[in-house]
């Protein structure tokens, strides 16, 4: 162990078995231990027997604690950082103290383990040399198809976090904007009791999540298969011919006549038209 440092700890994402013994040694051995739900993970510690002390580190506080947690750390003392589960900082607070305690040049040290993004590619059956993580979407439904619009001809496989509540409409929304038939895998309760994984289009899986509401429970994570590269690349061209195209004529028609021209199918010319004529 390193005095004033912060450890970057990785913990379970559900199943409990899955944290390393390095990652036990390192939370019972510091001299606190930042926690954006203190009462979740104190049940975690308290499940391994360990007693360090617990401070709640959330985005709301985090800005103001840095200071504080800086100076404890310059007097020597040790410290952890976890999240609710797996991986710290990612869609979960502490850049902010990671950033300002580098540049103060103190010791960080990660502590590698469970990752839901790493897990959910592991098992999703597509492409994973290269991937994109996008994490929550918007809330609202008119920013999250505007911000799927702009991923709709990313290459790279996608991977998605969602909550409970949100899951069909997102499923529906990528369907939408993706097309139906493009690739993807629903993941819910990854490493839990209920694990749960989904694989085909977007569309059979927006229809499978919507006729059974006892699976629209949990943590989800969606992996998308990116734009094939020609659809990609012929996106392009139809954006530069229905830009001029929408200059000049209602959306139906410029579809029409983009239709025509490229010979590509309308749904995926009308998208990309409805895309254009919001973002103007």
């Amino acid at each position: 162990m390193t005095a004033g440092a912060l450890y970057i700890v990785s913990t379970p994402i559900g199943n409990l078995g899955d944290i390393s013994q390095r990652a036990l040694d390192t939370l019972a051995a510091v001299d606190l231990v930042l926690a954006e739900d203190t009462r979740r993970s104190g049940r975690l510690l308290g499940h391994y027997g360990i007693r360090t002390p617990l401070m709640a580190l959330h985005e709301h506080n985090e800005r103001a604690l840095v200071d504080k947690l800086s100076k404890r750390l310059q007097a020597g003392e040790q410290m952890a950082l976890i999240s609710d589960a797996g991986t710290p900082l990612i869609s979960d607070p502490g850049f902010l103290l990671v950033r300002e305690l580098t540049q103060q040049g103190a010791r960080v040290v990660p502590i590698p383990g469970p990752s839901a993004v790493i897990c959910a590619l592991s098992v999703a059956g597509l492409p994973t040399d290269r991937f994109v993580f996008e994490g929550f979407l918007p809330a609202r439904a008119q920013a999250r198809e505007t911000r799927l619009q702009e991923l709709s001809r990313e290459t790279r496989t996608l991977v998605f976090y969602e909550a409970p509540h949100r899951a069909l409409d997102t499923l529906q929304a990528l369907a939408k904007v993706f097309g139906p038939e493009r690739l993807a895998t629903v993941m819910r309760e990854l490493t839990k009791a209920y694990e749960t994984l989904r694989h085909g289009e977007l569309q059979v899986l927006s229809t499978w999540l919507h006729e059974e509401p006892a699976q629209q429970r949990g943590e989800f994570v969606i992996v998308v298969a990116g734009a094939p590269v020609e659809e990609a690349e012929g996106d392009e061209a139809v954006r530069e011919t229905l830009q001029l195209l929408l200059e000049e004529l209602p959306l139906s028609r410029a579809v029409d006549l983009a239709v025509r021209l490229s010979g590509e199918k309308r749904n995926r010319i009308y998208r990309i038209a409805l895309a254009l004529q919001q973002s103007s």
